[in-house]
């Protein structure tokens, strides 16, 4: 059975490996630990498909060390030990490297393992992990480690990888290949950064192209696209890619960027995380544009209602009204800075006794020599405010709340300082 087109094409040399300049260019750190022959303990962190697994074992065989590869997700610590145990034999002369993939799903017993392994240099360890390994790894073996972050690879560089795909495949056949104009860079641009995918998708658009009368397999663009549609939206609803996105959406409202803010409602809503789209979209209401617009927020609670009601895909319709309203909308998180300031001293224990005349007093006892609650009642007052204090005395005089330099907070501040004299 022939293995995938994948593992059949994987770059044999620094040099063939697609992406991962800012590591692998001439001169770079990386590149230089590699040809210097002595290799560290390292932790390769990124996205799937992205060659970690491929410098692995460039590396193990540039350094002629013996590649052991385990998953974090099947492995055991009886795995460890058995590599360990074969550091006598003839083919580990130079040194075993354990090539421990998504490290991530090993817990902390099993990750501690590893340690007096590293410390003694039985292995070498290079971990791999889709997740931010420093909430994941272990402490310890962090210290112990270089971590290097793989990106996703860029279309262009994609695109070198799928045209070499479809000439191997091309030789490896009998049947001459036909590939209408824009599939290569079709399986390049929607893989998602995602090399495996793209080989992947080059070799089902040849398995499923027509035989034409001329004896030749045509590759047609429709298929393509059919193919790759949606390889490049699906991620992790738990892993950081995930909050990436999340982080990106509600930064590009708050930044006054309609077009990014529609961008990334188009990648959530294409990944089905409709909640997510909604929750954060109220948050940028209240917290970013709040009392420069404050009619937003219900605005923006009727389109979430409905996006919710009807579902997905019409959902998408009412959010991109209520996601670029907000981008474009005026900012203020005068009420955010507000509540926090007012939050922290709460935290801090400023909880003095609330002042008599706002108490809700109906009587006094005979002991009280000073009765009556004292309150003033606004409504009877010029202008419908009298002062006096509302505060506790811990914090009386205390400035939670700035105006805005919003024309909606500022006309209330111009009519709040004339009515307070």
């Amino acid at each position: 059975m022939a293995s995938p087109l994948a593992d059949r094409i994987r770059p044999q040399t620094l040099d063939e490996i697609v992406g991962q300049r800012h590591l692998l260019a001439p001169g770079k750190a990386l590149r230089r630990i590699i040809e210097s022959g002595t290799i560290p303990n390292l932790v390769f962190y990124g996205p799937p498909g992205v060659g970690k697994t491929t410098l692995a074992s460039i590396i193990a065989r540039q350094t002629k060390k013996k590649l052991v590869k385990l998953n974090g997700t099947t492995a055991s610590t009886a795995d460890i030990r058995e590599v360990v145990a074969g550091l006598d034999g003839l083919d580990a002369i130079h040194g075993v490297l354990l090539y421990l993939d998504e490290i991530q799903y090993f817990n902390k017993k099993q990750q501690q393992t590893l340690l007096e392994f590293l410390e003694d240099g039985s292995i070498t360890l290079i971990a791999s992990t889709t997740e931010n390994p420093y909430f994941y790894v272990y402490n310890a073996i962090l210290s112990r480690s270089t971590v290097f972050e793989f990106r996703s690879v860029e279309p262009e560089e994609v695109l070198r990888a799928v045209q070499r795909a479809f000439s191997v495949l091309e030789e490896e056949g009998e049947t001459p290949l036909v590939i209408e104009d824009g599939v290569p860079e079709q399986i390049a641009s929607a893989c998602g950064g995602d090399v495996r995918k793209a080989m992947n998708a080059v070799e089902l658009s040849v398995l499923s192209a027509e035989v034409t009368a001329e004896g030749t397999r045509r590759v047609l663009l429709e298929n393509a696209r059919e193919l790759t549609q949606k390889s490049a939206v699906r991620y992790d609803k738990e892993g950081d890619e995930h909050y990436d996105l999340i982080s990106a959406f509600q930064k590009s409202m708050r930044g006054s960027d309609p077009d990014a803010a529609v961008y990334y409602l188009a990648r959530l809503l294409a990944a089905g995380d409709l909640p997510s789209v909604c929750r954060r979209l109220m948050v940028c209401a209240c917290e970013d544009v709040g009392l420069a617009y404050p009619q937003i927020i219900p605005i923006v609670k009727a389109a979430v209602d409905a996006a919710l009601q009807i579902g997905l895909p019409e959902a998408r319709l009412p959010l991109a009204d209520a996601v670029i309203l907000v981008a474009i909308s005026p900012k203020s998180n005068s009420a955010h800075d507000a509540i926090a300031r007012a939050s922290a001293d709460v935290e801090a224990g400023k909880l003095g006794r609330i002042p008599r005349q706002l108490q809700n007093k109906h009587y006094d006892g005979e002991d009280n020599p000073n009765k009556g609650q004292f309150y003033r009642y606004p409504h009877d007052y010029p202008n419908h405010w009298v002062e006096q204090q509302y505060l506790p005395d811990i914090v009386a005089g205390t400035r939670y709340y700035e105006w805005g330099d919003n024309k909606t907070e500022q006309g209330f501040c111009g009519y709040w300082k004339k009515m307070k004299g």
